[in-house]
């Protein structure tokens, strides 16, 4: 009897409790006998719990009052479309492992919709999330050692990295790290991270072996309070993620980009 191909659809619905009872058991006997793939669902399900713990608060807030004043002079139909707008918004796509974790589709930078949200800009998103807040370990080498980081990066992903300064923005440079890929994948990524004055964090998360793109447009996405602008250039994937306002996190953007592009 031949056993079942277990996909990473399978692996990700059984981190987020979704798989139908009749799979379970022949996912628990693939991960037994596929420690790697064991291991980084074990990963999953630590970002889960973390997830929770951070955002799980929230959904017990109630609404302020400013938004539920404009519920009582609309129409019947309108307010009960945008109770559920609110309602996806304050908790749809907000848990999942990172390889299952799916962005609202919003506007992009260039005022289209973004239908699809790449899994480079998905996973970024995740990183900033997992990395920013920590305090005493938030990279795993420092500024101070910025050509060796630069080196590293680049020998790791396989191509030549640069590494931005955004010192006219506001912000210097923390530090870096290297960060598994995509879960179906052996490439890694890196990140940059940076600080302003105040203790805000960005961070600059780098994909290679994008399957090349004519199109370098800028791309925006957000999920709760992390706002992100990504963009493929070359064979590389961009992802800048913080919790500023747009038009500032797009300055940055744009000031990375005419960096890594003079």
């Amino acid at each position: 009897m031949n056993r079942p191909v277990i996909t990473e659809d399978d692996l990700n619905a059984w981190v987020d409790g979704q798989l139908p009872a009749t799979a379970q058991a022949d996912v628990e006997q693939w991960l037994s006998e596929h420690p790697q793939d064991e291991a980084r669902i074990a990963h999953y399900r630590t970002q889960n719990a973390a997830l929770h713990g951070a955002y799980d608060a929230v959904l017990e807030e109630s609404m302020p009052d400013k938004l539920n004043e404009p519920l009582r002079r609309l129409p019947r139909f309108n307010v009960m479309r945008y109770a559920a707008v609110m309602a996806w918004f304050a908790i749809g796509g907000l848990i999942g492992g990172a390889g299952g974790w799916y962005l609202h589709a919003l506007k992009g930078g260039s005022g289209r919709v973004t239908a699809a949200v790449p899994a480079f800009a998905r996973l970024a998103v995740v990183a900033h999330a997992v990395y920013s807040p920590e305090v005493r370990h938030p990279v795993e080498v420092g500024a101070d050692q910025e050509a060796h980081l630069a080196a590293w990066l680049s020998k790791r992903l396989g191509t030549q990295l640069r590494v931005p300064h955004l010192g006219d923005q506001g912000f210097a440079l923390v530090g870096g790290r290297l960060l598994p890929g995509q879960p179906d994948d052996r490439f890694p990524v890196a990140q940059f991270m940076y600080q302003d004055g105040k203790g805000q964090r960005l961070t600059l998360y780098v994909r290679a072996d994008i399957a090349p793109s004519r199109e370098t447009a800028f791309h925006f996405t957000q999920e709760k309070n992390i706002g992100v602008f990504y963009w493929v250039d070359q064979k590389l994937g961009y992802a800048l993620s913080g919790e500023i306002e747009k038009a500032d996190l797009l300055r940055v953007a744009t000031a990375v980009y005419q960096q890594l592009n003079p």
